[in-house]
């Protein structure tokens, strides 16, 4: 399969007055297209400047990433094939999901009639077609983050960032998101989250990245592993830390 996401070497240190604190150290993976790729790690273990990297937010102390074989720091071509869904993602509480997702479709420059349909489509898709005159100061969080799905995918991207997409959702809210993120990979999309909670991951996630200390420990099939991704990720971490 094609390669959508490669980094080489990735490396971020943050400068600070006591010198330098390295935040992601030596990573090197790839992601297929079409696949959901995880990525996981106890806290300050990466994943965020990962996420930031791959997004061209941040530049990389050494190394490389590569979305589409593209550089996204310096591509906006790439760019625009990318969605991004924050942990915790904000909009003004006075719009209402539809004028939230025209906002965005002005962003990328979309055709009035075009970005009248997409987003006719995506508020069908994330189950807010009946719910999308009502303003987001009076939407639930599991709202608002299908919400936060649907600008993500305004733009109909190849590639879809997620960072926390079940974090402080209900059981319900998290099964929906679940499946929405079951249902981009069906449509082709390839799915790239970030989580720390890892039955979430493990339901989903074709492969996923086990981070500590900003380096890589190993790189699991959720379908090969012989007991819980819970257990194997404890038995890694703890390993890591004794050496």
């Amino acid at each position: 399969m094609p390669v959508v996401i490669e980094t080489n070497g990735l490396s971020k240190t943050y400068r600070g007055p006591g010198g330098g604190t390295p935040a992601l150290v030596d990573l090197t993976l790839s992601v297929e297209e079409g696949e959901i790729f995880g990525l996981v790690g106890p806290n300050g273990s990466g994943k965020t400047t990962t996420l930031k990297l791959l997004l061209g937010l941040l530049y990389p102390t050494a190394g490389e990433a590569k979305l589409f074989g593209k550089n996204p720091a310096t591509d906006a071509g790439v760019r625009s094939r990318v969605g991004y869904l924050p942990e915790g993602p904000y909009f003004y509480e006075h719009l209402d999901a539809e004028e939230v997702l025209g906002f965005y479709a002005q962003l990328f420059q979309m055709p009035r009639e075009q970005a009248r349909e997409r987003i006719d489509a995506l508020l069908e898709q994330v189950d807010m077609a009946n719910r999308r005159h009502v303003r987001l100061g009076q939407c639930s969080k599991g709202m608002v983050q299908r919400i936060g799905l649907a600008q993500a995918l305004i733009n109909d991207p190849g590639l879809v960032l997620l960072d926390e997409p079940t974090s402080g959702l209900d059981p319900l809210g998290a099964r929906d998101m679940r499946n929405h993120i079951v249902a981009l990979k069906k449509q082709g999309k390839t799915v790239f989250l970030c989580s720390h909670i890892l039955s979430e991951v493990e339901r989903v996630c074709d492969r996923v990245a086990i981070l500590h200390q900003g380096r890589l420990l190993q790189v699991v099939r959720v379908n090969e592993l012989t007991g819980s991704l819970e257990d194997h990720f404890v038995q890694l971490v703890e390993e890591a830390e004794r050496h």
